[in-house]
């Protein structure tokens, strides 16, 4: 496939459906953020102290709940569990939805911390399905500090040693180093608006960060 797109937790319900429902048909592979079931998670780790493990595979757990319930909402999308089946549902014209945790348990390929979530995932299944990467969420990129607050300036292109020094942004922390690590690129952009979206998709102009790893 060209392109894996994850679709950002903070886009669910609405957005995520309106996204994923303008991807059907796109040679695409999407890969859902757990929400605010995962932030949830992280409450009770920080309340609780779970072992990194048991947090970190709950909250992929999450992926997997919002991914079947992004499937059943869009019409022509399939919830798939394997690589093959993401093959097989693109070449019937369908939208895989990945339901990450046994693949992701088996293959174990990311540290267990809360520095690696959907986005870094995401991430590692590009590099492993050698596709391009977009990360949609509900901001237009990456900011110099969290958009919300006053000063926050709009980056439209930065490289992963740059964004190392970033911290957690709308990405999580352990993003940069693995876009490093495996000389790779993505792009981030608001996906609230699906015209953006499809203009990466495309190769065309439009709002969004591009981070480059190579």
């Amino acid at each position: 496939m060209e392109w894996v797109v994850k679709i950002g937790g903070s886009l669910f319900p609405d957005y995520a459906i309106n996204l994923a429902q303008e991807l059907v048909g796109e040679d695409v592979l999407v890969v859902c953020g757990g929400g605010s079931l995962a932030n949830q998670i992280r409450e009770y780790h920080e309340k609780l102290n779970f072992t990194p493990t048991a947090s970190h595979r709950t909250a992929i757990l999450c992926m997997d709940i919002l991914g079947q319930l992004l499937a059943d909402k869009v019409k022509g999308a399939k919830a798939v569990k394997s690589l093959e089946e993401v093959k097989t549902t693109l070449n019937s014209g369908n939208l895989p939805i990945l339901i990450p945790s046994l693949l992701l348990e088996y293959l174990d390929p990311l540290e267990h911390s809360w520095r690696v979530t959907s986005d870094s995932i995401a991430l590692y299944l590009s590099h492993l399905l050698e596709a391009k990467l977009l990360i949609t969420t509900n901001v237009d990129g990456i900011y110099t500090h969290k958009p919300s607050l006053d000063g926050a300036q709009f980056i439209k292109e930065i490289s992963g040693e740059k964004l190392l020094n970033f911290g957690e942004t709308s990405l999580d922390e352990s993003f940069a180093e693995l876009l490093l690590k495996y000389k790779t690129s993505a792009y981030v952009v608001n996906g609230e608006h699906p015209e953006r979206v499809r203009a990466i998709l495309n190769g065309q102009s439009t709002i969004n960060t591009f981070i480059g790893g190579d």
